[in-house]
């Protein structure tokens, strides 16, 4: 029999217990379609007592992740630790260095990292997947890098953070406020106890920027990705946009333009009879539109211990049957800067949401403002009228550049009879 593939594995969370008991519970195939076994010699954790429900007596055990990436009898190392650096980094660098591939499930140290890694082990002759990394479950690197190689990729967006997407389902579900829903999905375990990394859009900023490197062969860029949260959107939004027929949806989404490569997230209202619409829930999904396949659409489990567990062991079946392919679709020395679309460029639609004093002439002083950044109005809604409290107005525009609606929104927001900052949307058609 071939000799198998002996992994070490950094860090025994939820994540790192389901791989070993994946890897366990299906043994045989693994075999089968690997073509060799592929055997834990390693694990690394912070506290060897714990009772992780998954047998590691057959595994060397380490305190340090980092030696055990250099010193391990290994020949992948799979990092399971998360953060963009520390223990993780360094687990990666000593893997690189003794010799050994690496797959890992840590978006945060690719999105950083991630052209520094792929040139470093590509150097090597070494591979680095990451299938876990993005989307969970959904095998849409293999997909994109593989599946659509034969097709230029004008668009790529999707639902890449499914805290935000309970939450978002959650609050147009039951008509609660958002915070009510942040704490129920912390109790249920689909929000950390400090959310920022999710809520505030940095998780789904992390995938998309592994995504459009992948899909213009592009060097990672995580710095030039536009992101903004869901903290911001309210149950008034989320009722206005089923009355506009809207769905409100955090999306991630890149694409190149004259400009550059545009990377975005942010909240998004979108048709909701449009199939994305209607991922619900912890659900990811993810849209690719390539010039001879035209969309496809993933939809799976974005985190968790079966579905991202079930990402790495397809990147260690991968490894051990042999196929290797660039980590990022093109070899790391091809991988270049792009340009960077600014966001003030981006061309849209847009919902606005005011809440303004209800007297006469603050809604000719809003029309005004809008006239004179040439930003044409859509459609206005008013509900309820009263003489002493303010009520809201919500506003859709036509298409009109970032630059111009920002602009009316500062004049609107400072005029005397503008109760509340004006809160605004973007409208994305899908």
């Amino acid at each position: 029999m071939t000799d198998p593939l002996r992994i070490a594995v950094a860090g025994l969370g939820t994540v790192g217990a389901g791989t070993i008991e994946l890897l366990h519970k299906h043994a045989d195939s693994l075999t089968l379609k690997a073509g060799r076994p592929i055997v834990v010699t390693a694990v690394s954790a912070r506290d060897k007592s714990k009772d992780r429900g998954v047998d590691l007596s057959g595994a060397r055990w380490f305190d340090d992740a980092a030696v055990m990436a250099g010193e391990a009898e290994a020949d992948v190392v799979v990092e399971l630790i998360g953060g963009e650096d520390g223990p993780a980094k360094a687990v990666c660098d000593a893997a690189i260095g003794a010799g050994r591939d690496i797959v890992t499930a840590n978006k945060a140290l690719l999105a950083i990292h991630g052209t520094e890694l792929a040139r470093s082990a590509e150097s090597r002759e070494l591979n680095i997947g990451y299938e876990a990394a993005v989307a969970g479950g959904i095998p849409i690197v293999k997909a994109i890098r593989e599946g659509l190689a034969g097709n230029s990729i004008s668009k790529i967006y999707g639902i890449l953070n499914g805290t935000c997407n309970y939450i978002l389902t959650e609050m147009r579900q039951t008509g609660r406020a958002f915070d009510d829903v942040l704490a129920e999905a912390q109790k249920l375990g689909y929000a950390e106890a400090e959310p920022s990394v999710d809520v505030d859009g940095f998780d789904a900023a992390h995938k998309l920027a592994l995504l459009a490197s992948l899909a213009y062969g592009a060097e990672v860029d995580f710095g030039g990705v536009y992101i903004e949260g869901i903290r911001a959107i309210s149950p008034v939004d989320i009722e206005f946009a089923e009355t506009l027929g809207y769905r409100i949806k955090l999306l991630g989404s890149a694409r190149l333009t004259g400009q550059g490569l545009e990377q975005r997230v942010h909240p998004c209202m979108i048709d909701k009879d449009s199939a994305i619409a209607h991922v619900e829930g912890v659900f990811n999904a993810v849209v690719a539109s390539g010039d001879f396949v035209g969309d496809t659409m993933f939809e799976g489990r974005g985190a968790g211990a079966g579905p991202t567990a079930s990402a790495v062991v397809a990147d260690l079946v991968d490894l051990a049957a042999g196929r290797r392919t660039p980590v990022f679709g093109l070899p790391a020395p091809q991988l270049q800067p792009l340009a960077r679309a600014p966001m003030e460029a981006h061309v849209g639609a847009y919902y606005i949401r005011l809440t303004v004093a209800d007297r006469p002439g603050v809604i000719a002083g809003v029309t005004a403002a809008f006239k004179d950044q040439q930003v044409s109005i859509e459609s206005m809604l008013q509900r309820g009228r009263s003489e002493t409290e303010a009520v809201p107005v919500v506003i859709t525009v036509h298409e009109t550049s970032e630059t111009s609606i920002r602009r009316a929104l500062e004049s609107i927001g400072a005029m005397d009879g503008t109760v509340e900052p004006p809160h605004m949307i973007r409208i994305e058609p899908l």
